[in-house]
């Protein structure tokens, strides 16, 4: 079932908050921004269902990066001038990305590009990334309340303790540690914290990030996540592209992920191709898509800029929000 398309008005509409840019515009807004990054630094870093090209770092993540770079240096330039009026001593505040997205989309790979070229500008070089999966509910939670089934929907997050971790990271305190989540045992690993540390900037990657409230909430009732988010961005495809790459990763993981005796998925890998099509698909429609069309793509105008991929997972435009 397609999810429903969200308009943004183009750029010529002068009402719209969005500048739509195609990749070699884009492009052109690296200025002289070096690439850090070699052809081993990006098989590391990409997904399992993408082939990332150092021509796309060039042309779509190191302009992103220049442009996070000002953002990140105009904000810690703010935060220093409200120091100095408030006569104390200059404290350093994270400076916080939201990254948001479909299942299978590219998130965590956009992540680990941009912390891996943020890292390497010399006024912000500690940069952490947390993705909110490690905020999921342990599955015993999740059964207990009759939501395996909605794993990965908004109600099968710990938001409470997700917003006060963001709210520990952007305070300034010097130890705060998240969750570990094991994709292979599909569950949250006990026991097991990732510690950070007062870092330059903090990026936090996941389904729900740039969630607010919804139509008839009173806002001051509730904090969101997003509230902390000094940048947000979406990462977006069609649904037909969505569900190719799905159907593609779920594929690979049956020969790979699923065949590991740990993995909570190993049932998958004994299907055929066939029957691991079928199924990859009826997954698709019953939750990652119904919970795109449901929670996800209604966030997507609340970002400060779009990534839109075309089918091959190369992107194509870029919508900046101009206001």
């Amino acid at each position: 079932m397609a999810a429903p398309s969200i308009p943004i008005a183009s750029p010529d509409d002068a009402s719209s908050p969005f500048a739509e840019l195609s990749r070699a515009e884009w492009a052109r807004l690296r200025d002289a921004t070096p690439l850090t990054l070699t052809e081993d630094d990006l098989r590391e870093l990409q997904g399992i269902n993408e082939r990332l090209s150092l021509d796309e770092v060039a042309e779509v993540y190191l302009p992103l990066s220049r442009l996070l770079n000002l953002h990140v240096s105009a904000t810690q330039a703010l935060h220093a001038t409200t120091d100095v009026f408030m006569g104390r001593p200059s404290q350093p505040v994270p400076f916080v990305i939201g990254i948001a997205g479909s299942v299978a989309v590219g998130k965590s790979t956009t992540a680990r590009i941009l912390q891996a070229l943020l890292s390497r500008w010399g006024n912000h070089p500690r940069v952490d990334l947390v993705t909110t999966d490690g905020f999921l509910f342990p599955n015993a939670v999740l059964e207990s309340r009759g939501l395996m089934h909605r794993k990965g929907f908004p109600e099968s997050y710990d938001v409470k303790h997700l917003v006060q971790f963001v709210h520990d990271v952007k305070s300034g305190k010097p130890h705060v540690e998240a969750p570990v989540y094991s994709h292979i045992e599909y569950d949250i690993v006990p026991g097991e914290a990732i510690a950070i540390a007062q870092p330059d900037i903090l990026i936090v990657e996941g389904l729900n990030v740039l969630q607010g409230p919804g139509r008839g909430t009173a806002r001051s009732r509730r904090v969101f996540v997003s509230d902390y988010f000094d940048f947000s961005i979406y990462v977006d495809a069609s649904d037909t592209a969505l569900l190719g790459w799905y159907v593609d990763r779920f594929l690979r993981f049956r020969e790979t992920t699923f065949r590991d005796p740990r993995s909570y998925f190993r049932r998958y890998g004994e299907l055929t191709r066939e029957e691991a099509e079928r199924t990859a698909r009826k997954i698709w429609v019953e939750i990652n898509g119904a919970n795109l069309r449901q929670n996800i793509a209604p966030t997507r105008e609340r970002a400060q800029l779009i990534l839109e991929k075309g089918t091959t997972h190369a992107v194509e435009r870029v919508r900046l929000r101009k206001r």
